[in-house]
């Protein structure tokens, strides 16, 4: 599936300008890690655009809608990753690709958020600014930090580069994004 297939079914389901934006944003930040371990630039982008695309219309059937439309396209990896990104749904983590996209979604959401609170948006954000929100149950309080830790873990990154490196990827399209 090409990325503008992709964009297509995100917009014919999603509306919102929020949620079109953290596709946009996981889809950056997957892509940036495909590269990163060697795998599918273009595959790794649409899993990440694609995570949440039913959540808007669908809520209560998220993500079975996506995940049959992609199955039904052939998508299987792809869909098996969107399936697998929300820990309490105990499908198992098969590919780096599930691991990622877990470790990835949450967090990047998390790092936006922080943005918004800081006079200089992303531009002066380090790691230690998101850990410390991290801690603090308050702020962004429907981001589950349980996923957070868990994809982290899955994916057997250092917790500080791993924040670094969503920061550095969202950092080159700070505009794009309004953060």
């Amino acid at each position: 599936m090409t990325r503008e297939e992709a964009r297509e079914i995100l917009t014919s389901m999603t509306k919102g300008d929020s949620l079109l934006r953290h596709a946009r944003s996981v889809e950056l930040v997957m892509e940036a890690y495909a590269a990163r371990y060697n795998e599918t630039p273009e595959e790794w982008a649409v899993a990440g655009l694609l995570h949440d695309a039913d959540y808007e219309a669908w809520p209560e059937e998220h993500p079975q809608r996506i995940v049959r439309l992609l199955r039904e396209k052939g998508e299987e990896k792809i869909a098996h990753a969107i399936s697998a990104h929300y820990t309490k749904w105990n499908v198992p983590y098969e590919t780096t690709l599930d691991k990622a996209l877990l470790a990835c979604d949450e967090l990047t959401g998390f790092i936006i958020a922080c943005c918004h609170v800081r006079p200089e948006g992303i531009a002066t954000l380090t790691p230690k600014s998101v850990k410390k929100k991290l801690k603090s149950a308050g702020f962004a309080a429907k981001v589950d930090r349980n996923e957070i830790k868990a994809g982290i873990e899955l994916l057997g990154v250092d917790p500080t580069e791993h924040i670094q490196f969503i920061i550095d990827v969202l950092r080159e399209h700070k505009e794009e994004l309004g953060i």
